[in-house]
This record gives structure tokens, C-alpha cells and sequence, in this order.
């Protein structure tokens, strides 16, 4: 038996196969489609996400869903250091420090 390869291309081989047990397989290999060919899969896909990547997926769509940022607020709290007259208050960086620090906390 022997192959005559010439005019190879894109992965498929064109050429002459002596024995008509042989031709027969080839033909059939080259009207079969492969599944890249076709364009389908012989099996289906499926996809699972961890819990890791769902609640990051959640946290995203907060993100989206969080407020846009109050430029004219900015702009008083700018006006309002520059000019001496901002007041800080301890006692409420302090409990907004505690309540930030109690998220990053993992729950047990």
C-alpha cells in the first residue's frame, strides 16, 4: 500500500491509496466532518463556579450598583480643609475603623 501525499492542507491529506478497502475508509473520512468542522461537540459543556468566584461575581455587581461619587461634597469638604474650618471628630473614625475592620474579619 502506498500514500501519494501532495496538495497537503489545513490538516486534512489528499492522495491515492491502492486497495479498495482502503479507498472506501478514506472516502468515508473525508465526507465525515470533524467536530471543529461542524461546528458542534460530541459532548456537552458545562460550567460550575466556586463559591469563591460567585460572591466575588456578587461584590462586582455592588460595585456597579454603588452610589457615583458626590463631587459637589468633595468640593465643600476641599473648601471646608483649605480654609481652617473642617472639624474632625475622633469618636467617629474611630467607630467607622472598628466597623470596617469588623468586615474584613472572617465570620467563624
Amino acid at each position: 500500500m502506498s500514500i501519494n501525499i501532495n496538495g497537503v492542507s489545513g490538516g486534512s491529506i489528499s492522495g491515492k491509496v491502492s486497495g479498495t478497502a482502503d479507498n472506501t475508509k478514506l472516502r468515508q473520512q473525508e465526507q465525515t466532518p470533524t467536530a471543529t468542522e461542524s461546528g458542534k461537540s460530541s459532548t456537552s459543556d458545562t460550567l460550575s463556579l466556586s463559591d469563591g468566584a460567585k460572591q466575588l461575581g456578587k461584590l462586582g455587581n455592588s460595585a456597579i450598583a454603588a452610589p457615583v461619587i458626590d463631587t459637589q461634597h468633595v468640593a465643600q469638604v476641599k473648601a471646608a480643609i483649605a480654609n481652617g474650618s473642617y472639624e474632625i471628630n475622633p469618636a467617629k473614625i474611630a467607630a467607622k475603623l472598628s466597623q470596617f475592620e469588623a468586615m474584613l474579619k472572617p465570620k467563624t
